[in-house]
């Protein structure tokens, strides 16, 4: 199915150890004086996983990080895709490290769950030991599936909450959700995530990121869209009740003719606008 354009474009827009004193104790191995652009940085021992990391000259122990995190259905996408969208958050966000970010996908005999969780451990285990001279204070931006990571990783596996706040662009957030279990592609995404088109209850709740929100969750800015083809519209306000009932700040967005991040240029324009404002005022 091809994507229309503004969708791509956009698009081109989830740690065992990671503590307060962790970056203290790592041997600088880049000036932080000077502003520092790397590709394909390689984090793992797989081609596919790779960064690109964009920091500030005159950063310091207390720089904070942005990591972007790509959509793709959990088996395609690619950091380029958020290429325009780098540009633009570090346009936005001069002062912060942008880390733009690659992850192995999955396949018929290798699914997204864990592999894709342990990525992104991996990846901040590496920008915690790099030498880079950053915080381990992190937002996490994410699209479709790239948002569901940013999910599962910070409510679940971020027990130093290290993670500050969650920007999610239209993100599975429940799959135990009844809109989701009749939805037409519900066998492909639990065949993508989990290896199987018939998972059990426990196996669709263990990767649903809202089974995880508590009290300590990051805030959280969403959008979701009306007409989405790929992610039932009741997402957005299921994930909106279970942070409200842990009691965590949130803002929810909501597009009722807006389909899979395929909107018009006007509420793009507005989606930066509050991207912009809520890193601003929560991380």
């Amino acid at each position: 199915m091809k994507k229309p354009l503004i969708f791509l474009l956009f698009l081109s827009f989830l740690a065992s150890c990671s503590s307060d004193d962790s970056n203290d104790t790592v041997e600088p191995r880049y000036d932080s004086n000077v502003a520092l652009s790397l590709t394909d940085v390689s984090y793992g021992s797989d081609p596919e996983q790779t960064l690109d990391i964009y920091l500030p000259a005159g950063r310091d122990n207390d720089t904070k990080v942005l990591v972007m995190i790509h959509g793709g259905a959990w088996i395609e996408g690619d950091k380029d895709d958020f290429t325009d969208a780098v540009a633009i958050v570090r346009a936005q966000f001069p002062d912060f490290g942008i880390v733009n970010i690659n992850y192995r996908l999955a396949t018929e005999t290798s699914a997204a769950y864990p592999k894709q969780i342990d990525d992104i451990k991996l990846v901040l285990d590496h920008l915690e030991n790099g030498g880079y001279v950053i915080s381990d204070d992190y937002a996490f931006l994410g699209a479709s599936a790239g948002a569901h990571l940013a999910m599962l990783y910070s409510y679940k596996y971020d027990t130093d909450h290290d993670v500050k706040a969650i920007v999610d662009i239209v993100g599975p957030a429940d799959f135990t959700d009844p809109e989701y279990l009749s939805h037409p592609l519900y066998s492909f995404a639990s065949q993508a995530l989990v290896g199987t088109q018939t998972p059990t209850i426990a196996q669709i709740a263990e990767v649903s990121p809202a089974e995880y929100i508590n009290s300590n969750s990051a805030p959280t800015l969403s959008f979701y869209g009306g007409v989405d083809p790929l992610v039932p519209a009741s997402q957005g306000p299921r994930l909106k009740a279970r942070l409200d009932a842990a009691g965590v700040y949130n803002e929810f967005n909501f597009y009722a003719d807006g389909g899979h991040a395929d909107w018009d240029t006007a509420t793009y324009v507005e989606v930066y606008a509050k991207i912009e404002a809520f890193l601003q005022n929560h991380f």
